[in-house]
C-alpha cells in the first residue's frame, strides 16, 4: 500500500502559449501521456507511471491550474496545451491515457489535433460537452456552484471527494490511502490556483474555449479506443464513456468492478493488466 502523503515528484517545465506546463517524463521506447482528473495532478498515475515506464517513454503533464503548472488568466483549451506540450517534446503520435478531466481532454486532442493520437484510453467520462442527468451527480454539481459562490473552499472539496466513493458507497468504505492521495491533491490544487476576483472577492472562474459538437464528431476519431469504467461510478460517467466506446469506430470497453470514479488508483494491477492488453492489441 503506497504512502498516504503524495510526494511531488521532480517536474519538468513547458512554456506554451499564454502559460506553462509541469510535467513527469520517465522510461523510454513508445510514448505513452497520461491525462489526469479534474482537481487532481498527474500524480494520481503514480502506480501507472511506475509500471509503464518500465516499457514505454510515459509523460504525465498537470493541466493548466492544477499541480505546478502556471493558472490560466485568459480562455484556453487543454487539448491545444497537450498539443503544445508535444510540440514542444517533438513527438507524435503518441498514444492518451485520460480519465475523467483527462478522457475529455484526449477526446478533444483526437478530434482537433488527430496527427498527434494513435490510440486513446478514456475512464470516468465522455467528451467535453457532458451530459449530466442522475440526481446524485446533480445534486454535488449544484452544491459545487453554491460553495464556490460562497468562497467555500472546504465545502467545494468536501463535495468533491464524494466522486472517490461513488454514489453506492460512503468515504468510509474507499481505501483509506487513496481517499488521503485525493483529498491532499484536491486541496493543493485548490490552493495554489484558485483566484479571487478583486471587485468582489469570489473565486474568478478563467472559462475555457468549448470544442463545438463533439458528440457528433465522434465517428471522425480513426484511433482505436478503450474505455475503461469503475463498476461503482455513477451512471452518467459509466454511460457517457461507454457511449463514447460504442460510437467511435474503433472502440471497446471494459469494466473494472468495486470502483468508482479512481479505478486506476483503487484496484491499480486490474487498471494496469487492462491497459497493458489493450496497447498490446493496437501496437
Amino acid at each position: 500500500m503506497m504512502e498516504s502523503k503524495l510526494a511531488l515528484d521532480d517536474v519538468r517545465h513547458a512554456d506554451i502559449a499564454g502559460g506553462r506546463l509541469a510535467y513527469s517524463d520517465t522510461g523510454s521506447g513508445e510514448p505513452l501521456v497520461f491525462l489526469h482528473g479534474g482537481g487532481l495532478d498527474h500524480r494520481m498515475w503514480n502506480r501507472q507511471i511506475e509500471e509503464f515506464s518500465q516499457r514505454y517513454r510515459v509523460i504525465a503533464p498537470d493541466a493548466r491550474g492544477h499541480g505546478r503548472s502556471s493558472t490560466p488568466v485568459e480562455p484556453f483549451r487543454h487539448c491545444d496545451d497537450i498539443a503544445a506540450l508535444l510540440e514542444h517534446l517533438g513527438l507524435g503520435p503518441v498514444g492518451l491515457v485520460g480519465l475523467s478531466m483527462g478522457a475529455t481532454t484526449a477526446l478533444d486532442t483526437a478530434l482537433e489535433h488527430p496527427h498527434l493520437v494513435s490510440s486513446l484510453v478514456i475512464s470516468g467520462a465522455g467528451t467535453s460537452e457532458p451530459r449530466f442527468t442522475d440526481p446524485w451527480t446533480l445534486e454535488i454539481l449544484s452544491t459545487w456552484q453554491r460553495t464556490q459562490e460562497a468562497g467555500d473552499a472546504e465545502g467545494w472539496i468536501d463535495a468533491f471527494m464524494l466522486f472517490t466513493a461513488g454514489p453506492h458507497r460512503d468515504l468510509g468504505q474507499v481505501d483509506p490511502q487513496v481517499v488521503a492521495q485525493c483529498r491532499q491533491m484536491v486541496t493543493e490544487t485548490v490552493a495554489a490556483h484558485v483566484r479571487t476576483d478583486p471587485a468582489n472577492g469570489k473565486p474568478a472562474a478563467v472559462p475555457l474555449i468549448p470544442v463545438e459538437n463533439t458528440w457528433q464528431r465522434l465517428p471522425e476519431i480513426t484511433a482505436d479506443l478503450h474505455a475503461i469504467v469503475g463498476g461503482l461510478d455513477t451512471a452518467d460517467h459509466i454511460g457517457m464513456a461507454e457511449q463514447v466506446a460504442r460510437t467511435v469506430p474503433n472502440g471497446s470497453s471494459t469494466t473494472v468492478d468495486g470502483t468508482a470514479h479512481y479505478p486506476n488508483m483503487e484496484r491499480p494491477a486490474e487498471f494496469n493488466a487492462v491497459l497493458s492488453e489493450f496497447l498490446h492489441r493496437v501496437r
